[in-house]
C-alpha cells in the first residue's frame, strides 16, 4: 500500500435504511488487499446472513455498541460493546440483534476480500425486493461468502423466536 486508506464519515457508502445499515468504509482496492471494512448497525432482533464461511478470510467483530448475538463454528456467543471475537476462515458464522437491542459492530475481513462491496450492494438490493436471493447463491464463489445449515444457529434461532 502506498497511501492510507482514509475515508471520511461524510463520503462513505451507506446501504440500507432505517434501523438496519451498513456504512462501506474501506475495501480490496483502497487497502491494496490488505482489509476489508464496513460499520453494520443492525435494530433489534434484526439478523445479519445466514451461516456462512469465507474460504479466504478471516471475519472480525468489534461490538461499538448494543449486543450481538453470534455463531462461530458451533457455539453461539454474545456479544456486548467492547467485545472482540476473530472468525478464522473455512470457520460457519452467523451474527443477529438480540430481540429488544440492537447492534453496532465494526466488521473487518482480512486479507480483503475482492468483491466484498459488490456483495454487499447485491445483498441490499435482494432486501429491497429489486435482486433475488438466489443471484446471491450463484455467486458464493465470487463473493467467497459460502451458506452452509448449522444446528446450534437453527436452534438459537428457535429458542429467540419462542422467548
Amino acid at each position: 500500500m502506498t497511501a492510507p486508506a482514509l475515508v471520511r464519515a461524510a463520503d462513505a457508502e451507506e446501504l440500507g435504511g432505517g434501523p438496519s445499515r451498513i456504512t462501506l468504509l474501506a475495501d480490496y482496492a483502497t487497502t491494496d488487499g490488505a482489509v476489508s471494512a464496513n460499520r453494520t448497525r443492525l435494530g433489534p432482533g434484526a439478523g445479519g446472513p445466514p451461516p456462512h464461511y469465507h474460504r479466504d478470510s478471516a471475519e472480525i467483530f468489534f461490538i461499538l455498541g448494543g449486543e450481538l448475538r453470534a455463531l462461530a463454528g458451533d457455539q453461539v456467543v454474545t456479544l456486548a460493546e467492547g467485545d472482540f471475537l476473530a472468525v478464522p476462515r473455512l470457520m460457519p458464522h452467523a451474527f443477529a440483534a438480540l430481540p429488544g437491542t440492537g447492534a453496532d459492530v465494526l466488521i473487518t475481513f482480512a486479507p480483503a476480500a475482492q468483491d466484498r462491496f459488490e456483495y454487499f450492494r447485491l445483498a441490499d438490493r435482494v432486501i429491497r425486493g429489486q435482486a433475488s436471493p438466489q443471484e446471491i447463491l450463484d455467486r458464493q464463489e465470487r463473493f467467497d461468502n459460502h451458506f452452509v445449515d448449522v444446528a446450534a444457529w437453527r436452534e438459537a434461532l428457535t429458542a429467540w423466536s419462542g422467548q
